[in-house]
């Protein structure tokens, strides 16, 4: 492992649907989410970051120091028990919590082991943090891990308009219903188009101080979004794609400028003749240096420009 990234980062990310459901509620049928007050489409941070892990577990397989703490079919009290395992304690004791009180006493830096293991063991932990009940249950403190990654919902630039599809198979499901019919129905919902942006942010302070997210780390996790898209594809979400991400790199770990700023040095809207926008080509993104201090490397990812 490399050592702990020493600057802060934030980041702008340009990504676009077409024809597709980047994120769908539950609560709603599955629907892409909206807000319902300004008609904006919405994709959750968790969203994203599934996505980010599901690369990372793609690329990179499941190996330390890159092995990904939440996924499917896989129960988090077992990875956890793997931390208590190298501390020489038995998951199985009924008497657990006992022993762990009796061995912090003699043992004060039991917890910051146990944490050490499970962020230098597992990438998503260390970039987003965790809740690991595991250690909260047996008196440890390092139960709850804050990541130095962090990013809000994604909203569309423009409203959105989701359309409910009617589709038909002819595959039945029953032998009763093969008597009475010769085809099914069912319904799928898309986005016709919408171009969604999110912004993000890397702490430096977290990441020396709590996870020891590092410059390799950074590194994969910028790949990560430039090209989790390119693994996701599903019926669902066939024509999605990064389109543009934004990297800020400070000059120090406390920041030369507020997030707010450099954000709004990115300007995206579309373009005075499209009243409907249906294609990536139909926006314009203007970026401004005026508010951003010289010491505040500002990199385009997909071009990999610097500007």
């Amino acid at each position: 492992m490399s050592e702990p990234i020493k600057n802060r980062y934030d980041f702008t990310l340009l990504y676009d649907v077409e024809n597709g459901n980047p994120n769908g509620d539950p609560d709603a049928g599955n629907m892409p989410r909206v807000d319902v007050e300004t008609g904006l489409g919405i994709v959750t941070d968790v969203c994203i970051k599934r996505k980010i892990r599901n690369y990372v577990q793609a690329v990179k397989g499941d190996q330390a120091p890159w092995r990904i703490y939440i996924q499917q079919s896989e129960p988090l009290n077992r990875l956890d028990n793997e931390a208590l395992v190298a501390q020489n304690l038995n998951p199985a004791d009924k008497k657990l919590t006992d022993t762990i009180k009796k061995l912090k006493k003699t043992d004060p830096e039991l917890d910051v082991r146990v944490r050490d293991y499970m962020c230098n063991t597992f990438f998503d932990i260390r970039t987003f943090g965790a809740v690991m009940t595991t250690f909260v249950k047996n008196n440890l403190s390092c139960g709850q891990v804050r990541g130095p990654v962090q990013l809000g919902f994604s909203r569309s630039i423009d409203p959105i308009q989701p359309q409910t599809i009617t589709i038909t198979r002819v595959a039945i499901t029953t032998e009763e219903d093969a008597e009475r019919k010769n085809n099914e129905m069912g319904n799928k919902s898309i986005v016709p188009y919408g171009l969604y942006r999110v912004d993000g942010y890397v702490s430096a302070n977290l990441a020396e101080h709590v996870t020891g997210f590092s410059e390799d780390d950074v590194a994969l996790l910028w790949e990560a979004m430039l090209n989790m898209f390119e693994f996701d594809r599903s019926a669902a979400r066939g024509n999605m794609a990064t389109r543009k991400l934004y990297v800020f790199k400070h000059s120090n770990a406390l920041g030369d400028a507020p997030s707010y700023k450099l954000f709004d040095s990115i300007d995206v809207h579309k373009r005075d003749d499209v009243m409907v926008p249906r294609n990536f080509s139909d926006y314009e993104i203007d970026f401004s240096r005026d508010q951003i201090p010289d010491s505040v490397q500002v990199t385009e990812m997909v071009d990999g420009v610097t500007l």
